[in-house]
């Protein structure tokens, strides 16, 4: 009996021999994968580490001393914002201020830190800092209509947050994605399509008129902001064009659009910064939330239309959500591609922040300004009168009023939507006779463009329409020098929509109303997004 239990004693020493040899084992390598792990996070943090430093100190000490060598100037690079604190610094400083109406630099006031550095630096020669981003100022028309042309070379910049937040679509689109999204819109804007919307944009004018003449009703004449009733009335024009017998869901879209803008003014000098959207900032949540509410929104409007389109009860094919999901259904039914219905949303938003944006704009520094030059103001009723009389104005006698539209040319040089303009290179790329580095981007400011003396004389600050009587191209003298819509193969797909849209919608004004500007109306226009009245337009409208 001793020696099985001895046997067995034995056995049981061994197999706990052999467990603490495992458990050993074990330790060993639990220690081995430790210390991977422990090598892991520091090859990862070393290598961010390194990425980091190089782009918000290397990388722009780099092409600093590049653009240096290559004769151009601008403030010596300070970590991370580079001159944006300064931008908005002078920004803030500069927009409470109300400037002359008659002899006011609006390029001075609504951009004011980069007129700043013109001034300093040289027109030709200047550069800013957009974080860690070098950003040459570019006011030459010749290297500007180069920019502008080659759209494979000088792209939107990327990532764009804001650009693609509040819009998206053809806006940021590049390459493929852009050739295939403006072949599938172009059809919305044809003249038949544009011939078709008018009935549309005549019933939104007509809502709008009959709200001025209750104002007026009691003496014949009132005090009136119009800003205001020119946003809702494009507003409604967009709703009714974009979304035809939707419309009415349509305006909180136009709301929150509204809102979206303003947010990105707040988080503009951020956006360059990774991750911005995450930080947990009252106008961060804020977009975030308005963000959600317009995909639900639109994508509510584009489920209730493929529904009654099942349903056999759609009747809204001249309305642009109609006729884009007709050329995108079109289009995957022939190549086996189109847009996802992420895409048409995107490209919803960018019709309705952009149509409405542009028109009103364009409608509001039209009537300020006839509120003043009160000549041209009576020219262009006698030019409407005597192509319409009292008559609803037509696509074909809004086409030749040759008066209205050398006013609203003049009126995009001076107040373009736009103040300005950015691309980038992500890859080496020849500008002029320089070769600029990947990381350098350019500005296009467009409103110290359309203000330059030195390309429309020393009364470039006049309102003087007589400059387009023979056309842009003469007005010009064919340099790229006038560009509200952007230039090149990229330029406005809409702009002759916002056109159509302002020229009845002022043939209209002025059949019912003369106006002059009041003596309380403050002038300081400033780019919220799109060059806007701070102070609203308050005009004495005079019932005719």
């Amino acid at each position: 009996m001793w020696p099985a239990i001895f046997c067995m004693q034995n056995c049981r020493i061994s197999m706990l021999s052999d467990c603490i040899s495992a458990l050993k084992m074990d330790a060993k390598e639990i220690s081995f994968l430790f210390s991977i792990a422990i090598s892991v996070v520091i090859v990862i943090f070393v290598t961010v580490t390194i990425k980091v430093i190089n782009k918000v100190w290397l990388k722009p000490k780099k092409l600093e001393k590049y653009l240096k060598a290559q004769g151009f100037n601008g403030n010596p690079y300070r970590i991370l914002l580079g001159d944006m604190g300064d931008y908005v610094r002078v920004t803030k400083a500069e927009q409470p201020k109300q400037i002359s109406l008659s002899s006011g630099d609006v390029s001075q006031h609504a951009l004011p830190y980069i007129h700043y550095i013109v001034e300093k630096y040289g027109k030709t020669n200047s550069y800013m800092w957009w974080g860690p981003e070098p950003r040459l100022n570019i006011l030459d028309p010749e290297l500007i209509k180069e920019i502008m042309s080659k759209s494979n070379v000088f792209r939107k910049p990327y990532p764009n947050p804001i650009g693609e937040i509040i819009t998206g679509g053809l806006l940021t689109a590049e390459d493929e994605k852009w050739t295939r999204h403006r072949k599938l819109i172009s059809p919305a804007f044809h003249v038949d399509r544009l011939k078709n919307m008018l009935p549309a944009m005549h019933l939104s004018f007509q809502d709008m008129l009959k709200k001025w003449n209750v104002l007026v009703s009691a003496t014949g004449s009132a005090e009136v902001d119009v800003w205001p009733y020119l946003e809702d009335m494009s507003g409604d024009v967009i709703s009714r064009t974009a979304f035809g017998s939707n419309h009415e869901e349509g305006r909180k879209i136009f709301l929150l659009q509204k809102e979206q803008a303003h947010l990105a003014i707040h988080l503009a000098w951020v956006s360059f910064i990774p991750g911005w959207r995450y930080i947990p900032t009252k106008a961060c949540r804020r977009m975030n939330q308005v963000c959600t509410e317009l995909q639900v929104s639109i994508k509510s409007i584009i489920g209730k239309r493929e529904l009654e389109k099942q349903k056999g009860e759609a009747n809204n094919d001249d309305d642009l959500l109609g006729i884009l999901t007709e050329s995108n259904s079109k289009e995957i039914k022939e190549q086996g591609i189109g847009m996802s219905i992420q895409e048409v949303i995107d490209e919803c938003k960018l019709f309705y922040f952009a149509g409405s944006e542009t028109t009103s704009n364009l409608l509001v520094w039209t009537m300020v300004l006839l509120s003043v030059h009160t000549e041209w103001q009576i020219s262009a009723r006698e030019e409407v009168l005597k192509a319409f009389g009292r008559e609803k104005p037509d696509y074909d006698g809004i086409s030749h009023l040759k008066k209205i539209t050398m006013i609203l040319l003049e009126v995009l040089r001076l107040y373009p939507p736009a103040a300005m303009l950015i691309r980038g290179i992500p890859n080496e790329a020849q500008l002029g006779n320089t070769n600029f580095p990947a990381g350098i981007g350019f500005v296009l400011p467009i409103l110290l463009l359309h203000y330059d003396t030195d390309l429309w004389g020393e009364d470039a600050h006049k309102f003087k329409p007589e400059r387009f009587s023979h056309g842009i191209f003469s007005a010009t003298k064919g340099r790229l020098s006038y560009m509200p819509f952007g230039g090149g193969p990229r330029i406005c797909i809409g702009q002759n929509f916002a056109m159509v849209e302002a020229k009845m919608a002022l043939a209209m004004i002025l059949q019912e109303f003369s106006f002059e500007l009041s003596p309380s109306y403050a002038h300081s226009p400033f780019q919220i997004i799109t060059l806007q009245p701070q102070h609203g337009a308050k005009i004495i409208l005079q019932k005719l």
